[in-house]
């Protein structure tokens, strides 16, 4: 049986790198892993890989480790990175696994080397799994300590030369000031990466945008959390905010 498309749309891009925070998959949860996030998740990445997007994925690992938290209470702080890059391949076989109930081919790819698990990271490897139309996990970060997700994502998406980096959040895009903490927020539809430096919003951390801007990679951050969200961005439809320079 033929699986139903997605409402016909069209996508813009092509090839796309998104970024998921550890954090989105334990839903309501303050830790752990949502199945029925992962479900929804999975979803909407079915349906786009069905509209012939090249489709990769770089997940934090947030929900079951914060390698920040541990090295401010005392941890040694490549110990805590490296622990936070273990959280990102549990939440990276946790989503291979929910994506191929759906029948979604997908391959996990680690910068450490947990061969028995998943394929180490090679460039020339991933760019031939997405010509074949294989759904891309990223895990293990960059394999360094000091570097973000973020920062995985930004060098990801430019290693396999992605038409866009998405930022999938729990909120609606860019704002002036963190909309957790202020009622008086404006939401900016369009900022280029030098006005997210000068305002210091905490977007990205500083190595992620600098990457993104140096590269010319556009980048939307947008909720994921809102059903049909992910499928608007790719298609171009107002969502989120865009970062580029102008």
């Amino acid at each position: 049986m033929k699986r139903k498309r997605a409402e016909s749309l069209t996508p813009l891009y092509k090839r796309v790198l998104i970024k998921i925070s550890g954090e989105i998959l334990a839903g309501g949860q303050a830790f752990g892993i949502q199945t029925e996030v992962l479900r929804q998740i999975a979803e909407e990445l079915r349906q786009l890989v069905d509209l012939g997007v090249q489709t990769a994925l770089v997940v934090g690992g947030g929900n079951i480790f914060r390698g920040e938290e541990a090295n401010q209470k005392g941890m040694d702080r490549v110990s805590s990175d490296h622990m936070g890059m273990l959280a990102t391949c549990i939440n990276a076989l946790a989503l291979q696994n929910v994506l191929e109930q759906k029948k979604v081919i997908t391959r996990v790819l680690s910068a450490i080397e947990i061969s028995d698990m998943a394929e180490p990271y090679i460039h020339r490897r991933a760019i031939r799994h997405l010509e074949k139309k294989r759904l891309l996990i990223f895990s293990g970060g960059t394999g360094n300590p000091y570097f973000s997700t973020d920062t995985a994502a930004a060098l990801r998406a430019m290693e396999i030369s992605a038409d866009v980096l998405l930022k999938a959040t729990k909120v609606e895009g860019v704002f002036n000031k963190d909309p957790s903490q202020n009622k008086n927020i404006r939401k900016f539809k369009q900022i280029s990466y030098t006005e997210v430096l000068k305002k210091n919003l905490k977007i990205m951390d500083g190595a992620a945008i600098s990457l993104c801007r140096d590269n010319k990679m556009p980048l939307i951050v947008f909720n994921l959390r809102k059903k049909g969200n992910l499928l608007k961005a790719i298609c171009g439809k107002q969502v989120g905010s865009l970062i580029r320079e102008k």
